[in-house]
């Protein structure tokens, strides 16, 4: 793989992580919530989601979602049904006022909760899966041993990523001066979970195209 081959793929997965999503919903909303640092564990579970599109791509498999009807079905009904139950969810969450109090704490899912979300929001969605089996291919160069390169984009992709999700949970955390109160915090979380249901409902729209 040249280097100019590797600046067009970091451009491309800038643009790619940059891009409104629902990861990026996920992390601002986790940042918002629960500040920075417990966003960090959000961020590491939708990068293992990452992983996953990325092997799932690299493998071929995702080739095989695409050729069938079935398949692909299945995977953005359970992707669009996850994003809605999160959405539905964040907007009955209890609206605990954001600060460092034992009971706000309490009230904070567990690390292990907050990676799972951000696996799964990652993982059963179609649309990473389309994408990287469209994009990864232009990157590779027949001429040359498949997995190192894999291995060069999926390190690539998955740094860019972590990257633009903590800026988006950064942003957020610095606004939690602005949720000290039940009705701030009852606000945010109809609005992002209205934001994550309406982003699964969504997904029932992409449409299978098979050439």
């Amino acid at each position: 793989m040249s280097f100019a081959t590797w600046i067009t793929f970091v451009i491309a997965g800038t643009l790619i992580a940059i891009s409104p999503g629902s990861g990026a919903i996920l992390s601002m909303s986790h940042g918002l919530a629960y500040g920075l640092k417990k966003a960090s564990a959000t961020v590491l579970g939708l990068q293992l989601g990452l992983i996953l599109v990325l092997v799932i791509a690299g493998a071929g498999v995702g080739s095989l979602l695409l050729a069938s009807e079935l398949a692909f079905t299945v995977v953005k009904t359970v992707g669009a049904l996850y994003l809605i139950w999160l959405g539905i969810g964040q907007w009955r969450a209890r609206a605990t006022p954001t600060g460092v109090s034992t009971a706000g704490m309490a009230a904070h899912p567990s690390f292990g909760r907050r990676v799972l979300t951000g696996f799964l929001t990652n993982a059963t969605n179609p649309k990473g899966i389309i994408f990287m089996v469209a994009v990864l291919p232009g990157f590779i160069s027949p001429q040359a041993p498949v997995l190192p390169q894999l291995a060069i984009l999926a390190v690539t992709m998955v740094t860019i990523d972590a990257s633009v999700m903590h800026g988006y949970a950064f942003l957020a955390s610095s606004m939690q001066r602005f949720f000290r109160d039940e009705r701030a915090v009852r606000i945010q979380n109809r609005f992002f979970g209205a934001v994550l249901m309406v982003v699964g409902a969504l997904l029932f729209f992409v449409k299978h195209n098979h050439a």
